[in-house]
């Protein structure tokens, strides 16, 4: 089903739950990959997923088609994240020493991990990223969002966002040459 259509279904009141399961199954692998990145842990990402539906579907009536249904989904998924990495912080006052030794076990715990060591320096080094810098480095690199795309997700401007890449990119190359050493 393309977009207009869904919309459509979701906005007559007999069709919405139709419309409603066919976004969930056209776009849940892809908040869920999004989650699972900035989050890391599996069951926090399948968390995210579910909080990110539940709110789509209680601001379903809020949308007003002036971005894609993908750009809405990843924006409430961008908010979700960074609501639950700030939770985390506030509730175990993590170091960023802690997240760059458990995160390791994190991953080679995890089944669904297939990295090598290269992508588990790469995790690392995301996971130390600002909240703000691990989402848009995430949007762009692994995404490929467009800077006008992530703006609309990160409701920031495109100047700031290029800056943040940068920056972003700068850290994870410093880590990862810091560790070849």
């Amino acid at each position: 089903m393309e977009e207009k259509e869904i919309i459509r279904h979701l906005q007559h009141p007999e069709l919405k739950k139709i419309g409603f399961t066919v976004l969930m199954e056209q776009h849940q692998e892809t908040v869920y990959h999004f989650a699972r990145k900035m989050l890391v842990d599996h069951n926090d990402a399948l968390d995210a997923t579910q909080n990110v539906f539940i709110k789509a579907w209680n601001g379903i009536d809020k949308f007003k088609g002036q971005s894609k249904m993908s750009t809405w989904l990843f924006r409430i998924t961008h908010n979700e994240c960074i609501d639950l990495l700030r939770q985390r912080k506030r509730l175990a006052g993590v170091a960023l020493e802690n997240i760059e030794k458990e995160l390791p076990q994190v991953l080679q715990a995890d089944q669904r991990f297939t990295g090598d060591e290269i992508e588990r320096q790469l995790q690392v080094a995301i996971a130390r990223l600002p909240e703000k810098q691990k989402a848009v480095f995430l949007l762009r690199y692994f995404e490929e969002k467009s800077y006008a795309e992530m703006s609309e997700i990160t409701q920031t401007s495109v100047g700031a966002l290029k800056a943040s890449y940068h920056h972003a990119v700068k850290k994870i190359e410093e880590y990862l040459t810091r560790e070849e050493a």
